[in-house]
């Protein structure tokens, strides 16, 4: 995770100071690219406890295509996720159709994407199939970045679009391009759940995860995560766990909770720091 800190380190010491819509100003850096190896461990953060829980949890909800926050909490096991405060926003609650209710979030557009003749394309499932036919393909690409639907979403997606490459060595690769990046609180969770997911199509193909790419945007600290990020900076990183993933699975709808562990995961007490929404 040398990456993500080296990243984080130059925003503290070299960022810019900016305003933002939630009130709470940012230290930013624009554009920063981040590669993690998956061959030398699953990229944890060791310097705080990672909530792997809700990693998998908020990838399987993306997986199913839901966008309600209750699904998410039966996940979870919880009365409250990283997405409640979303769901209960000034900026979206008038629009909610019902308590919960996020609109045509992440997993919306990765499984019904609406053509314009009103045809819901399920992406992932393409792309797998892809994959699978004709692996060295230049369109293996999910978006969620949907114009059309950016104001039918509680919140417009961080995390626009991702592609795979896959090499004649049967090894596949991830590339996201990541538009607003939460350093503190947000991107660790983001770099897990991509990782996560990219083991997860690779198994389901029969290839074997190589590299993951994550291109940052809008790279930023809030200024009221300063103190947390130095304190997380301070700290001595631990060895990369791995992943499991149960081999009886077959297809990607498959998964559950129960059929992925984070394995041999030694961590620094976790750091609390106040979502901006």
């Amino acid at each position: 995770m040398k990456q993500y800190l080296d990243v984080l380190r130059e925003i503290i010491e070299h960022g810019v100071d900016k305003p933002n819509r939630t009130g709470i100003d940012t230290r930013s850096l624009f554009l920063r690219p981040m590669r993690f190896n998956l061959s030398e461990g699953f990229p944890a953060t060791t310097t705080k406890k990672l909530a792997f829980k809700l990693v998998k949890a908020e990838l399987l909800w993306f997986l199913e295509g839901s966008s309600d926050d209750n699904r998410l909490k039966e996940l979870i096991g919880s009365q409250q996720t990283i997405w409640t405060a979303n769901a209960q926003s000034e900026y979206w609650k008038p629009k909610a159709r019902f308590d919960g209710d996020l609109g045509r979030i992440y997993g919306v557009q990765w499984r019904s994407w609406r053509a314009p003749d009103g045809v819901e394309i399920d992406q992932i499932a393409q792309v797998i199939e892809r994959i699978k036919k004709d692996p060295y393909d230049r369109r293996l690409i999910v978006t969620a970045w949907n114009p059309g639907e950016l104001e039918s979403m509680a919140l417009p997606p961080c995390h626009m679009f991702y592609q795979f490459f896959v090499t004649p060595q049967k090894q596949i690769s991830l590339a996201m391009y990541q538009r607003s990046c939460d350093m503190f609180l947000g991107v660790p969770f983001n770099i897990a759940s991509y990782a996560l997911l990219l083991h997860m199509v690779a198994h389901v193909t029969s290839l074997s995860p190589h590299e993951l790419v994550i291109v940052l945007g809008d790279a930023h600290v809030y200024h009221n995560h300063f103190d947390q990020a130095k304190e997380q900076l301070s700290r001595t990183q631990f060895s990369l766990p791995h992943i499991w993933l149960n081999p009886e699975v077959a297809n990607i709808d498959e998964f559950t909770m129960n059929d992925i562990e984070l394995c041999n995961y030694k961590y620094h007490p976790p750091i609390k720091a106040e979502m901006a929404v």
